[in-house]
């Protein structure tokens, strides 16, 4: 049996496979060292067992590709390819993406956002308000009052828990 130099150690009988496991605490920790300081926040981090590893950053005020890339060099500039065969990719949330985070969250109020509530329904409606906690739509809908003729402009108002929703996403609009 022949391993591959730097991956395996072989006995004539056996060969052992010696990998090093990059985690995620391992990545956050190198993510967060780069960004200290800065308005820039971890939303996610992945790392497969085949060491392909996914961060997704995020600002306060909007994320420029090249901010992606310092952090990417630092990630990679901190691991060593001879030891640890890894893949890696930092990106921003897609604007398609749900909400994780109360950071992300207050970053978007003033925007529609629609939210699927763990019991099935749904609101869609302007981010009015939000913290650590909770977080605040404002629905406005046409309704059909008894006695009008005509629908009227309804306001209702929606508090949620982050744990009360199945996800909340920004609702794209090209006006």
């Amino acid at each position: 049996m022949h391993g591959k130099l730097g991956r395996g150690v072989c006995a004539p009988l056996f060969c052992w496979v010696i990998e090093k496991v990059i985690t995620e605490g391992q990545i956050k920790a190198l993510v967060e060292q780069k960004v200290e300081g800065t308005n820039i926040f971890i939303v996610n981090v992945k790392v497969s067992g085949s060491n392909a590893i996914k961060v997704e950053v995020d600002s306060d005020d909007g994320l420029s590709i090249d901010k992606c890339v310092e952090v990417s060099r630092h990630i990679e500039g901190s691991l060593d390819r001879e030891k640890e065969d890894f893949e890696l990719s930092v990106t921003s949330p897609g604007a398609d993406q749900p909400l994780k985070l109360p950071r992300q969250y207050i970053k978007h109020i003033g925007r529609d956002l629609k939210v699927l509530k763990a019991d099935q329904g749904k609101v869609t409606g302007k981010l009015i308000e939000a913290n650590e906690e909770t977080f605040i739509v404002l629905e406005t809908r046409k309704e059909r009052l008894e006695g009008k003729k005509k629908k009227v402009t309804v306001e209702e108002k929606h508090e949620f828990a982050y744990n009360q929703i199945k996800e909340a996403k920004v609702v794209i609009s090209f006006k």
